[in-house]
């Protein structure tokens, strides 16, 4: 997922790559501070949105990383699908 954050930022479709950053943000929000934890890079396309205690109190903090790393992938892979 580093490696993906990395080509979107340096991407020649720039368009795209701002598409998929406003999706991405829209899409999950604050909680995309809990992806930085694991996906440094993500703070890349991310910026100052994630300035956030990423800790706040979750119950089962497994099953929303399992739940914003699918969001994740399904948004990169519909806007790479799309012509």
């Amino acid at each position: 997922f580093n490696e993906y954050c990395n080509m979107l930022i340096g991407s020649v479709d720039s368009q795209n790559a701002v598409t998929i950053a406003t999706t991405l943000r829209d899409a999950l929000g604050q909680d995309a501070a809990h992806l930085i934890k694991v996906v440094p890079n993500f703070s890349l396309i991310m910026g100052d949105l994630c300035n956030i205690d990423a800790d706040s109190g979750c119950v089962d903090a497994q099953k929303r990383l399992q739940y914003l790393l699918c969001r994740f992938v399904e948004i990169i892979s519909d806007s790479s699908s799309r012509p």
